[in-house]
């Protein structure tokens, strides 16, 4: 069986994407989540704070949220049937291309697989392959939250891609001034910059094929403590990749203070409820807030980040 994806160009496939985004706002499937942006920099990066809109704002998309949550009965799948109009296109035999239906970003993309697999479960071959014609065809960062813990809103296993830029003012992933530069192409390093533990491969534009993606991507998990190997269920972790790199984390709260956090947040991205979320979020920092959610027993790991710079309300 060969896919439409696979067989279609990689600008086909994007194309695909806006025609479908745009049939479904029209016919209300869509509904994006509103919010204005907000910066707070620390150490650096220039995170991005995208804060819920407006108290009627905020309380719709608290609603939105909340029926996106993993919190729900087995038999409620939102991908078992998948809704229709946010079909995007038939990727394999195991997966299809779905629009995100409460997107906090433009064409933010789902992978899912056609049967019910369990968030918690290790990326499969198969996984990487269907991720691979997305990334071909779209440039931007491919995510996985590996269960409830890691940020993940439903158990049906889904990765997800989210097109440059993160950051509307032009930068496609805030976190990428603290990964230093190019090095050791293919092996799992650190960098000096992150105040948690983390995995770094940098891929410097040549991912390769789905095969060494997986390969890396195991021994990602690895160099984290994250999986014993074998048939073993990691422990929670984010899993982040663009066309340069790739980043793991382990994840030991899946939020801090109340503000939920998963593998935006370790690509320098997070959402907010209120002032008092941004407040909270602009005088503690973001690293103490990535370092509180993840497994901080880091070689590198020392003292703690520095306060936020600033932040604007």
């Amino acid at each position: 069986m060969i896919s439409q994806a696979q067989s279609m160009p990689g600008n086909e496939l994007w194309s695909r994407v806006r025609a479908t985004a745009m049939n479904a706002a029209t016919c209300g499937a869509l509904q994006p989540i509103q919010t204005v942006v907000r910066y707070v920099e620390q150490a650096g990066i220039r995170f991005v704070v995208r804060m819920l809109e407006g108290a009627a704002g905020r309380a719709a998309a608290q609603q939105r949220l909340a029926r996106a949550t993993i919190e729900r009965p087995a038999s409620e799948n939102p991908f078992l049937p998948y809704e229709p109009a946010l079909f995007v296109t038939d990727l394999s035999p195991t997966h299809v291309c779905l629009l995100n239906k409460y997107p906090v970003v433009n064409h933010h993309l789902l992978i899912v697989t056609r049967v019910f697999e369990e968030q918690e479960a290790l990326l499969t071959q198969a996984d990487f392959e269907a991720l691979w014609l997305c990334m071909r065809a779209v440039d931007g960062l491919a995510f996985y939250n590996s269960g409830r813990i890691a940020g993940a809103s439903q158990r049906h296993k889904h990765l997800q891609l989210a097109p440059f830029p993160l950051d509307p003012a032009g930068v496609d992933v805030p976190i990428e001034v603290a990964l230093g530069t190019p090095q050791r192409l293919g092996e799992v390093v650190e960098s000096p910059h992150l105040p948690f533990r983390h995995a770094l491969v940098w891929i410097d534009g040549q991912p390769g094929d789905p095969d060494r993606m997986a390969e890396l991507y195991g021994a990602m998990l690895h160099f984290i403590s994250v999986w014993e190997g074998d048939n073993a269920r990691p422990k929670p972790y984010n899993w982040l990749a663009t066309q340069r790199w790739m980043l793991a984390v382990p994840r030991t709260r899946e939020s801090i203070e109340g503000v939920s956090i998963n593998a935006l947040g370790f690509a320098g991205s997070f959402l907010v409820k209120d002032e008092a979320q941004l407040e909270w979020l602009g005088t503690v920092g973001p690293l103490r807030a990535l370092q509180a959610v993840s497994n901080c027993e880091a070689s590198n790991f020392g003292a703690a980040p520095p306060a936020a710079d600033a932040y604007d309300r």
